[in-house]
Parts: C-alpha cells; sequence; structure tokens
C-alpha cells in the first residue's frame, strides 16, 4: 500500500487552495479554451505531484511528469491560470485539458472539484495520473473507478468530488526491495538505474491518457495494463 504520505512542504507556506469553483478567481481560460456549455469540451487529466524546484525530480511528481509530456507533444505550455492549477489545453489527437494541482499533493482534491465545477466535467471526463509504490517500477495500472487505496492526493480527490467513480492511471515506482521508510522514498528522487525504465514507462503513461480519451477506459486497459 502506498505511504500515507504527510502534508508535503511542512513548514513551508502552502498556497491556498480554493475548496469550489466560486473560490477561484475570475480570469480568461487557457488559450483556446471552451465554456462548459459547448458540447465538444476536452476531458480532463489531472496529474498530481508537489510544486517547487525541491520535488521536481520526486518519484511521488510523476503525474506531472506525464501532463508536461502530454503538453511538450502538442507544443503546449502549462501556465499558471486558474483553481491554483497549471494548465493546458491540448487539441488532436485528443482534446485535453492537462492540470497539475499547485496545493500541494495532499490537497489536490481543492483544485480538481474547482476544475470539476468551472468545466461541467462528469466524473467519467476525468483522469487521475499518480505513483503508485503497490506497482513494480515501471508498470502501469489503470482503471475506471475504485478507492484511493492509501495515496493521499488521489483521497484528496475522491474526497471533494464525493464519488470513487474516478478514472485513474497509477505508474509503478516500487523498487525490488521494499524502503524502509515510505514517505522518505516517494519524496526522494529515482535512482540513476531506475531512470531506463522511468523515462519510457513515463511515455507509455502519455500514450494511456490519450487512448484512454479516445478509445475509452476498457480498450486503454487492454492495452496498457501489464
Amino acid at each position: 500500500m502506498p505511504a500515507a504520505t504527510p502534508t508535503e512542504g511542512a513548514g513551508e507556506a502552502e498556497p491556498e487552495a480554493p475548496s469550489e469553483a466560486s473560490a477561484a478567481p475570475a480570469r480568461d481560460r487557457p488559450e483556446g479554451s471552451r465554456p462548459a456549455s459547448e458540447e465538444a469540451r476536452p476531458k480532463l487529466v489531472l496529474g498530481l505531484g508537489n510544486p517547487g524546484e525541491r520535488y521536481v525530480a520526486t518519484r511521488h511528481n510523476l503525474g506531472f511528469r506525464v501532463v508536461e509530456e502530454l503538453a511538450r507533444r502538442r507544443g503546449q505550455t502549462l501556465v499558471d491560470d486558474e483553481c491554483a492549477c497549471r494548465l493546458a489545453l491540448s487539441g488532436a489527437p485528443a482534446g485535453l485539458l492537462l492540470a497539475q494541482p499547485q496545493t500541494f499533493m495532499n490537497r489536490s482534491g481543492h483544485a480538481a472539484r474547482c476544475l470539476v465545477e468551472r468545466y461541467g466535467f462528469a466524473p467519467a471526463e476525468v483522469l487521475v495520473v499518480y505513483d503508485e509504490v503497490a506497482l513494480p517500477l515501471g508498470r502501469l495500472r489503470l482503471r475506471p473507478s475504485g478507492g484511493p487505496a492509501g495515496h493521499r492526493g488521489m483521497e484528496s480527490v475522491l474526497g471533494e468530488l464525493r464519488t470513487d467513480e474516478v478514472a485513474r492511471l497509477r505508474l509503478g515506482i516500487a523498487p525490488a526491495e521494499a524502503p524502509g521508510d515510505l514517505v522518505a522514498f516517494v519524496l526522494a528522487p529515482f535512482a540513476a538505474d531506475e531512470l531506463e525504465v522511468v523515462e519510457p514507462m513515463i511515455s507509455r503513461a502519455a500514450d494511456a491518457c490519450e487512448a484512454w480519451a479516445v478509445e475509452g477506459a476498457e480498450r486503454a486497459m487492454n492495452r496498457f495494463n501489464a
């Protein structure tokens, strides 16, 4: 079971996160975005992680890195925008609103709820991407619903959305031998010999996100769940 991570960045001032759409300031949407009332709105891919340079290369920030790969493929730049998130709206081959909550991992649900309410996403239109210490390094696992299984970021998302009918893509980070301190493990960078597995995993995870958006969860699961 993943580490029950404490509030990351302890001792630092955390950014205030809106708990509902009305709490976020009214701003221009990301370039090219559409009101939720339009039929052809994108789906939401929410990559979990922690903001700040000290966390960039950590295992716990894999969700951020998958979102960044999706943005890179489309020539998009994630920018600070609304709902305490960095956002980018990507077009073909799959219309995706890419988001990185800047609330710290354990408060990711505040940003998720704000985006869902503001854009009118249904639970089936949301995919949450994050690290999983219960899966071997390099393994992907896509599921259309379920509980948080001890992951504090996902627990926050499900709690704020008040449903477990939210798809999730988990990226395995478990080493061959169980680490003594799980919290320290997930908040540490990958070892040099792990990177040859991590980089292809991030690319395959981005592929899986695109497949989920275009083909649906079941077909994507058949392709990417090992």
